[in-house]
């Protein structure tokens, strides 16, 4: 191995422990008002110890002093002294359990707190990052497997250290040759340690992906649940479940089979001890050198260092499983969100006017894998854009780069008279609505979600949203009309509801541009005329952009796009684009035909 090798080998191992540490203080921040419990649990653990180590000290003399001479006052007397130090040791022992509980839960409490909000900062580009599985055992498992070593860290890593110092002084102090097992049996344990430690951690790093990996395929299942009973593919998906669950069982199993070892090597050692302890100590007390209470105390005192010794080694395993936990959760803590409001994000959009400049995007940031390529558009305020394509022409990603969900690669995004950078994210995003692809409802009533687009709005302006998005009438079909809970992601309305409820939603934003991602293609062509209607009266101002499969759904826009590869191919009206596009032409002529037939 040469020198630079060796320096790099250093260099790598000091940015390693610089990183750990801020890894452990990053954590450990968050333990924020439970510090005072944080801290009383180990200042009672020192109470309690120190009960315990003398207890067996007392015992010894009630022993030698009390029974030995047949002074029954002694032994009385010792033994109030015995019954009220243990009863100490049990307020400090309640005191300290309760303590470290509260600061546990409590420090778990704000890390995922702290996770959650970290979550809702990302922009899209994080989210797929990390995938929404894994965020989900991040901020459920990871966090859990945290608050456990925390709890055990802050009993623990005081009450062992500290018994093991006082009951080793005391074993020396009762007598030194005997004590000299403890050279034999703590090399043992250490080595017994440092080899499950060493194994362990990468099986745990890998167990956990494999949680992850089961956690995205229940959801993957729950959510798509209708189409797995649709397609009646319940036993499919429960073999796939099981398979996941198995990979889950094998690595889990891998890496615990390590860990069960500690607790036999401990005990091995504990025992042989004890047992080298009676042969020799029963010797000298055999010879006179030691006395009956004072080998029986000593025994006490190597159960208290070989216990201590013990709970130290479940320390170090709980850490290093606690370490691929701290990891995860740190790299969610520390990642960067791809998308930051500037330094002077003041500005506001003067109109709903947006333009495009030489735009180019890659979801990798990679130049040689473009899905959209150098794409100019200017947009007026106010104007109707239609956008048509077929599937993965990009149209959505197109979008998606007006709200700033993504950034642009290159070239500049204008909207509003300005860069999309150049605009706080709120502001930004208060001014565009955007009905997505996907509809998402949320758990309550329809009202609550209607309220996302405009929390102060007036029961009117829900109405007057609802009737322009044709969904007043249906809504008013429930029982409980505007206050119907809708359950866990609108489970009980229709495709189509759905979509009006968006829809309304997006209306009550009032904002200068409106994007419909394909999101009337579940209602009708009369309700989707009927939308259309609505949008030219009551949004004559409104930027609006409507991306559809159907040409009826733009055919009366103030401009059509024609999108293929990442490009646009054409631009014109619904009458130019029959003359010019060859694309649009059978496009239309497919679906006239379709509707013919």
């Amino acid at each position: 191995m040469t020198t630079e090798d060796i320096d790099v080998k250093i260099v790598d191992r000091y940015f390693y422990k610089k990183r750990g540490m801020q890894m452990y203080g990053t954590i450990l921040s968050h333990i924020g008002k439970y510090k005072k419990e944080a801290i009383l649990s180990p200042v009672t653990i020192i109470g309690e110890v120190a009960m315990e180590v003398l207890i067996p000290m007392v015992m010894g003399k009630i022993i030698d002093n009390g029974i030995r001479r047949g002074d029954i006052g002694y032994v009385v007397k010792m033994g109030i002294v015995m019954v009220f130090m243990a009863a100490c040791s049990l307020c400090f022992g309640a005191l300290a359990a309760r303590f470290s509980a509260v600061a546990a839960m409590g420090f778990a409490k704000n890390l995922r707190s702290s996770l959650f909000r970290r979550v809702q900062s990302f922009s899209f580009a994080n989210v797929d990052k990390f995938s929404t599985a894994s965020l989900t055992t991040r901020l459920t498992t990871d966090v859990t497997n945290i608050q456990n070593a925390f709890m055990m860290f802050v009993r623990m890593a005081f009450r062992s250290p500290i018994m093991l110092a006082c009951a080793t002084i005391m074993a020396v102090k009762q007598n030194a040759r005997l004590s000299l097992v403890f050279l034999f049996a703590i090399p043992a344990l250490g080595f017994a340690v440092f080899f499950i430690i060493s194994k362990a951690h990468p099986r745990f790093e890998k167990m956990l992906r494999q949680y992850d990996s089961m956690n995205g395929r229940i959801q993957e299942n729950l959510i798509g649940i209708r189409v797995v009973k649709a397609f009646a593919r319940e036993d499919y998906e429960k073999k796939r479940f099981e398979e996941n669950t198995d990979s889950v069982r094998l690595a889990q199993f891998a890496a615990e089979k390590l860990v069960i070892l500690n607790m036999p090597i401990m005990q091995l050692v504990m025992y042989a001890s004890i047992v080298a302890i009676l042969f020799f100590g029963g010797r000298m007390a055999v010879d006179g050198g030691i006395g009956t209470g004072e080998l029986s105390s000593f025994i006490m005192y190597v159960g208290q260092i070989l216990m201590s010794l013990m709970m130290l080694s479940m320390l170090f395993i709980m850490f290093v499983v606690s370490r691929a936990s701290l990891q995860r959760v740190y790299e969610v803590l520390c990642e960067e969100p791809a998308i930051k409001d500037p330094e002077d994000g003041n500005v506001s959009a003067e109109d709903g006017s947006v333009r495009f400049e030489n735009v180019s995007f890659s979801y990798f940031d990679d130049m040689n894998n473009l899905v959209l390529d150098r794409i100019d558009l200017d947009i007026k305020s106010g104007e109707t854009i239609g956008i048509i394509g077929g599937t993965g022409s990009s149209k959505t990603s197109l979008v998606q780069l007006i709200p700033r969900l993504y950034d642009a690669t290159a070239g500049r995004v204008i909207v509003g008279g300005h860069d999309v950078r150049e605009y706080a994210l709120g502001t930004l995003r208060n001014q565009v609505a955007m009905v997505l692809q996907k509809n998402v409802l949320f758990s309550g009533t329809i009202r609550d979600n209607l309220r996302w687009g405009d929390e102060n709005a007036t029961d009117e302006e829900i109405i007057d949203a609802c009737k322009s998005a044709c969904a007043h009438d249906f809504i008013m079909g429930f029982p409980n009309g505007y206050d119907t809970d809708l359950g866990q992601g609108g489970v009980n309305v229709s495709g189509g509801q759905k979509q009006r409820l968006c829809i309304a939603r997006a209306l009550l934003k009032k904002p200068r541009i409106i994007i419909l991602d394909d999101s009337t293609s579940a209602v009708d062509t009369a309700t989707d005329s009927s939308i259309r209607k609505a949008f030219r009266e009551k949004l004559a101002d409104t930027t609006t952009i409507i991306i559809a499969q159907r040409i009826s759904s733009v055919m009366d826009a103030d401009r059509i796009i024609v999108m293929d590869g990442g490009r646009i191919t054409d631009t014109g009206t619904h009458e130019s684009l029959l003359q010019t596009s060859e694309i649009y032409r059978e496009v239309y002529d497919s679906q006239q035909k379709g509707a013919d037939e």
